[in-house]
């Protein structure tokens, strides 16, 4: 009768909440006692009531007894199915009361809200970083530990993500659905499209609280705010080096692999970067986009840029901690460091005179098939 009357005699002493009937009312109370008195016979886990423990059993015997009737998809428990049905129904019902944005069930509107609370619950052990979602802290831990658990069923390649693997999928098939209105270049993702279209716009929304330095892509300003606190989250598990970017952990890599995986389609010379590459490039292409604004000489790359910007600064980053002397560049405190340490890494492979610099044997072995 309480079922049709809706009414709810039974409360909770606790939390004021009320039920029909008093079984049920015995099994909430096990919430604040933390009693868990059922327990699986096969793998020990404890239940605060039956229905929790029928439900985990299906996972020893693999029973799916719950089936939708739209796609066939099965399920353990009906709340699993019932939620699924809403991919089929469209139906959101949960929604946030601070931006009104929906969802099909509350699992994924609790971790929505947290974006609004900064709630940041689950923390790295490793490193300390914290994320609102615990999928996110599972899959940043593959970070650490070099997992890379999804693999490519085509050429084998590894992924941490499925996210990852899926859009990787996309690129063999051919398949590139989003296209850039200006120059017709084509993304797998609508994301990468929008980061694509900074560069013609030229805007570069993210920008950084402490210097006020701005980029394109948020994960630029990620790993740029790195910088101030010094922070290095990335570790090689071979060499235990720490890195500040997983961009440099990924090229750190290549030099234990030995792996050259970017390959120039002018001259076939490979590199261990895309960074490189794109460099290389510039010799085949005459490409110098990168002008000085004092003098107006042009580089290939912005590094060529800021060292020969030193010229007109004045400034010696380099130093030698022998005798002081600075230098702009560090290929150039490299060479002068042999001074004192009388190293001649360079050796003529005709008369085996060694040199300094390795110009100054280049010289030499045009003197000996001059």
């Amino acid at each position: 009768m309480y079922v049709h009357t809706r009414e709810r005699p039974y409360r909770c002493d606790v939390c004021n909440k009320s039920f029909s009937n008093r079984s049920n009312l015995k099994r909430h109370l096990h919430v604040h006692t933390g009693e868990r008195p059922f327990c699986c016979d096969v793998c020990n886990k404890t239940f605060r009531d039956t229905g929790g423990l029928k439900v985990h059993l299906r996972v020893h015997t693999g029973e799916h007894p719950y089936i939708c009737d739209v796609c066939n998809k099965m399920f353990r428990e009906t709340g699993g199915l019932k939620q699924h049905q809403r991919v089929h129904t469209g139906e959101c019902p949960y929604f946030c009361d601070v931006c009104n944005k929906t969802f099909r069930d509350t699992g994924s509107l609790k971790v929505h809200q947290r974006i609004h609370t900064g709630e940041h619950p689950y923390c790295c052990d490793v490193c300390n970083k914290t994320f609102n979602n615990r999928s996110y802290l599972n899959v940043h831990h593959r970070v650490h530990t070099g997992e890379r658990s999804n693999p490519c069923d085509v050429c084998r390649k590894t992924f941490r993500n499925t996210h990852s693997l899926n859009l990787h999928k996309c690129v063999p098939s051919g398949e590139s659905t989003y296209c850039c209105d200006m120059c017709n270049k084509t993304f797998i993702d609508r994301s990468s499209l929008k980061k694509h279209h900074n560069i013609h716009t030229g805007e570069r929304p993210y920008c950084c609280d402490v210097c006020n330095k701005t980029f394109r892509q948020p994960q630029h300003l990620k790993e740029h705010h790195l910088v101030h606190t010094g922070e290095h989250p990335y570790r090689c598990g071979v060499s235990n080096k720490i890195l500040r970017a997983r961009s440099s952990l990924k090229r750190h890599r290549h030099a234990h692999t030995g792996e050259h995986p970017y390959c120039c389609d002018v001259c076939n010379k490979t590199f261990s970067n895309r960074r490189n590459l794109k460099v290389h490039h510039g010799i085949h292409s005459g490409e110098r986009s990168n002008p000085c604004d004092v003098c107006h000489k042009t580089f290939r790359n912005t590094r060529s840029l800021n060292l020969h910007q030193s010229v007109h600064t004045g400034e010696s980053p380099y130093h030698c901690d022998m005798c002081n002397k600075t230098f702009i560049y560090k290929r150039s405190l490299n060479v002068h460091q042999r001074l004192h340490i009388r190293g001649r890494p360079y050796c003529s492979d005709v008369c085996n005179k060694t040199f300094r610099q390795l110009y100054v044997l280049k010289f030499h072995q045009y003197l000996h098939f001059a």
